[in-house]
């Protein structure tokens, strides 16, 4: 049984779980809240917090965890990323106070105070541009830093920059992107027993971010318009054309559509005859 680091509360938790479930692996415990919990018969979830999970698994303490991009690239531990989750979504940004004259990041005077829970991505950046900050590293709260004099701008996690303009902050630059990532031991990954198994885990949980996106269709369209069905709902490989028993001229078109382009889909689909339009979500989704 291959051992999997989840997240142990907060948002990632819950979108984490969720993902498995819909992979089939729903967690199973004897009692509620516990710290570890089967996936299945092949996996096994342990409960940590997500700051701890590049470690858990660089040490082979778990062959697989779930945790953000931007936490894997402030531990500096030798994992392999298999998957982008697509979900988790924010940015590493940097933030003065709305009061100060810094509109760019090369206008940061030389000994700028930066406060951060992100010290290695912090120095990393910085250094790359030539410049020399001071990195004050707290362990959360940066954005009350300015405030009380600890630091002069800071560097945190935004989602949507509420946060920040509550506390008075205005972002100056991104430091990078981060989403939900699945990574894993490479040792794991290299076994001739465990490699298998994590490849088929890596396609259950790409089927179903893939069909999140994606809805499948069918209508019912006259016959002699089918070159223009073809090009409004050209599918993965063509839409599937399907006789209706004494259809009189009419037969049935399914095919996979993109989410966001539903209501452009059946607009186009209207207009040229298409009658009983159905469209429901794709739970999972394999080319």
């Amino acid at each position: 049984m291959l051992r999997v680091a989840l997240p142990n509360k907060g948002r990632l938790a819950e979108q984490t779980v969720i993902l498995f479930e819909r992979a089939g692996l729903k967690a199973e415990s004897r009692v509620e809240r516990a710290l570890v919990a089967n996936l299945g018969s092949e996996f096994q979830a342990i409960f940590v917090r997500a700051q701890d999970i590049p470690e858990f698994v660089s040490d082979g303490a778990a062959d697989l965890g779930v945790t953000g991009a931007d936490l894997v690239a402030e531990s500096r531990q030798e994992v392999r990323e298999l998957l982008d989750l697509q979900f988790g979504r924010c940015r590493l940004a940097l933030a003065v106070r709305d009061e100060s004259p810094v509109k760019a990041v090369e206008e940061l005077e030389p000994g700028t105070r930066v406060a951060t829970s992100f010290p290695r991505i912090t120095e990393e950046y910085f250094r790359s541009l030539g410049m020399e900050l001071r990195i004050a590293p707290v362990s959360g709260a940066a954005e009350i830093a300015p405030h009380l004099g600890v630091a002069d701008v800071i560097v945190d996690l935004v989602s949507t920059g509420s946060t920040l303009r509550v506390n008075g902050l205005r972002e100056i630059v991104t430091l990078m992107d981060s989403t939900a990532r699945l990574i894993a031991n490479a040792k794991a990954v290299d076994d001739p027993l465990k490699g298998p198994v994590i490849g088929e885990l890596v396609v259950a949980l790409e089927s179903v971010i893939r069909a999140a996106a994606k809805r499948y269709l069918m209508a019912n369209v006259p016959r002699d318009r089918l070159a223009e069905v073809k090009e409004i709902i050209p599918g993965l490989s063509g839409p599937t054309i399907v006789e209706i028993q004494n259809g009189n001229g009419w037969v049935a078109a399914h095919a996979v559509v993109d989410a966001n382009r539903i209501y452009q889909t059946i607009t186009r689909l209207k207009a040229i005859g298409a009658e009983g339009i159905l469209v429901t979500p794709i739970e999972r989704l394999t080319p």
